[in-house]
């Protein structure tokens, strides 16, 4: 495995991620933490069914010693989220904490207030529909002017009524009254007392949404002994440790706190939460209240789940670490760290240098739930690309989460490596990802593998990935079978075409040979002035000049960002009416802002229909305005997609399984290859 610059890892017996920790009356056996995570995997009451249940005792198996339950609603709420409102659902949460007690893995729940369930929004969008009922009533009796106002009026509720759901919380933070904030801390209490009932070992206070709006002085407006200077912002969030104290005394209590960090430009990333320095003075109190452990995170509330969970390349690994240094300077307890920690070299460092006591693993562990296990043994583990696609993006879809390079993940109750009835000699063609993961599970599972790759080098397609702008880190993924594979006894062939004779005399074989870029079959592609992106990524092709990128999709885009790097003016050309579709919402804002700072002029709607001019004049026709248009530029850049290679199997006896892009699956999917090469090899 390679190690990042600066990188250095202390593993084994000489570990201090495995070190155990006392947080409160709990004895922690390491210190590595599952941080709370919205995973949409709950049932639709909220209670802990058989997908929730076998995540978290995978993660309790991989050795984690600390898991956290994210975003645990105390009150009945259409929210996408666990909920403990009723004793009733004592049951499924006391399974689970049994389940992962038997590991030696200990169980919280992070309790959260849904602050958009006001009860004033609900009457609002109730009277927004009546008020179009009545319009309706109105138009059928010919009544224009009244079905009109009706609905003028229906749609000015619904504005308001949603305006006040905004991520924000601005509106409910100004508007939730004493009497209101009361009932829900008394509805947090009611929680944590169910939880201790369960046999849930603590309660994570969520600083962040409510607690955190409240505490910030970019969001509380209010006057009363709710708003104002520090001591007043702070002081609902003391009530609710004070009152979860009470109900739950026999558990121990983590605070999130959330802090306002600032960007490189020094511009503020979040609003729900404290500036440093406040940060810091509030800490002091939540350890005068009896809080056992605080973790220091970023705050939130900006309508961009990428400033908490920022995506690859975008924040350097470990960003929060300074606001986590600066709270432990001046409070007891220990604290925990998360964000962008991708390695057990990245935790290893923050323990030796004394910066936390406990290290928050979330897309990491979804990536490879047996982080402890794995520095046991000195394993490489599977990092985390910190791609968003499965996880961040699945949660703002409302779908639950999981990772494209874990094909178990969110399936751990029916999906699992089996060891073979049958050891075979396994033959797999081509040494991109899909072919990597398929002799991964090949070989876990017992069998022979012998790879053959006819480049020079494992990972295919994954190098032309790597290459536009923030995009190097999902190199961690070739990176890991250059580690684990020799290990497990998988023999390379580099710069060797597999023959059929190779194939014939295997028991199975499994063909990864990935896909080709796609020409339009339109007259001038033949240029020399156009070319593929592939080769423009793989830097078989000189450019310069202004550029048109022929093709809007992820490909398309990332290639124009490399572009305009480069010093060209570019422009893009696709015939959705959006460019970047199935882009991660994470990425897509700092790619759009990327654009129009550089001027990147985009075509939407628009069908390309010839390339003249010796491809330095596109012919298009606006779909939208139904018009046709020209386009001039230096050189044109393909990037319409892929198809998948055809590879020759004529003569060859043995079974064959296509994975990866040639499967005829969506190309260029990472997600996609990795699972077609884990099912494939699963099941020979």
């Amino acid at each position: 495995m390679q190690k990042r610059k600066g990188e250095s890892v202390i593993m084994g017996k000489e570990s201090l991620l495995l070190k155990p920790l006392k947080v409160g009356n709990l004895n922690l056996k390491n210190r590595i933490m599952f941080p709370p995570l919205t995973t949409g995997y709950e049932e639709r009451d909220g209670s802990i069914g058989d997908r929730s249940f076998a995540f978290y005792e995978r993660l309790a198996k991989g050795g984690a010693s600390y898991i956290v339950i994210g975003d645990v609603a105390p009150v009945n709420t259409a929210s996408p989220t666990p909920k403990l409102f009723d004793d009733r659902q004592i049951p499924t949460f006391k399974k689970l904490a049994d389940a992962l007690h038997a590991y030696d893995c200990k169980l919280a729940l992070q309790l959260f207030h849904p602050e958009y369930d006001v009860p004033g929004v609900g009457r609002m969008i109730m009277a927004s529909r009546m008020a179009a009922m009545e319009g309706e009533k109105a138009k059928a009796a010919g009544d224009m002017e009244t079905f009109g106002a009706k609905m003028a009026e229906s749609g000015k509720l619904a504005k308001e009524a949603y305006a006040k759901l905004h991520h924000d919380m601005q509106h409910f933070v100004s508007e939730a009254s004493v009497e209101q904030l009361n009932q829900i801390k008394q509805a947090i209490a009611d929680s944590a007392r169910r939880a201790m009932e369960a046999g849930i070992d603590a309660i994570e206070v969520h600083g962040d949404r409510l607690l955190g709006s409240l505490c910030s002085a970019l969001l509380n407006h209010r006057t009363d002994e709710y708003g104002g200077e520090l001591q007043n912002r702070i002081r609902y969030a003391l009530e609710v440790v004070a009152a979860i104290k009470e109900a739950a005394p026999t558990l121990m209590i983590e605070y999130k706190l959330p802090v306002i960090t600032v960007n490189p430009d020094g511009s503020l990333r979040g609003k729900g939460g404290l500036l440093e320095d406040e940060a810091v003075e509030f800490a002091k109190e939540l350890e005068k209240a009896g809080v056992d452990m605080i973790q220091v995170a970023q705050a939130n509330h900006t309508g961009n789940m990428g400033d908490t969970i920022p995506p690859m390349g975008t924040m350097p690994y470990n960003w929060t670490l300074g606001a986590a240094k600066k709270v432990k300077a001046e409070v007891n307890v220990p604290i925990a760290t998360v964000g962008r920690v991708v390695s057990v070299a990245n935790g290893e460092e923050i323990l030796a240098n004394g910066d936390a006591d406990m290290i928050g693993y979330g897309r990491s562990l979804l990536c490879d739930p047996d982080i402890a296990l794995k520095a046991e043994k000195d394993e490489p583990i599977r990092e985390c690309l910190n791609c968003n696609k499965g996880c961040v993006d699945a949660i703002q879809g409302r779908r639950y989460i999981s990772c494209v390079l874990n094909a178990e993940n969110g399936d751990e109750a029916t999906i699992s490596i089996k060891p073979a009835d049958e050891k075979k000699n396994v033959v797999i063609v081509g040494a991109g990802i899909a072919g990597l993961e398929a002799a991964r599970v090949a070989a876990i599972r017992g069998h022979k593998v012998d790879v053959y790759e006819k480049a020079d080098k494992i990972g295919g397609q994954i190098h032309l990935a790597a290459v536009p702008p923030r995009k190097d880190e999902i190199l961690r993924s070739v990176e890991y079978y250059d580690a684990i594979l020799p290990g497990l006894g998988v023999n390379i062939h580099l710069n060797t075409e597999c023959t059929k004779e190779i194939m014939n005399a295997a028991d199975a074989v499994i063909v990864a040979v990935g896909a080709q870029d796609i020409v339009l079959p339109i007259s001038g592609t033949d240029s020399a002035n156009v070319v593929s992106s592939w080769d423009v990524l793989a830097g078989k092709v000189e450019v310069s000049g202004h550029c048109a990128v022929i093709g809007g999709g992820l490909v398309g885009t990332e290639t124009a960002e490399y572009l305009v790097e480069k010093g060209c003016k570019v422009s893009v050309i696709e015939m959705m009416d959006k460019i970047a579709n199935g882009e991660s919402s994470t990425i897509l804002p700092i790619i759009m802002a990327d654009f129009a700072k550089n001027d990147v002029k985009q075509y939407v709607n628009t069908k390309v229909n010839s390339i003249e001019n010796d491809g330095k004049q596109i012919l298009a026709t606006d779909t939208k305005e139904e018009k046709d248009i020209t386009i001039d530029c230096d050189m044109v850049v393909m990037a319409v997609g892929s198809k998948k290679n055809v590879f020759d199997v004529e003569g060859v006896t043995t079974p064959v399984v296509y994975v990866g892009d040639c499967s005829g699956e969506r190309t260029a999917s990472i997600a996609e290859a990795i699972r077609t090469g884990y099912k494939a090899a699963n099941e020979i």
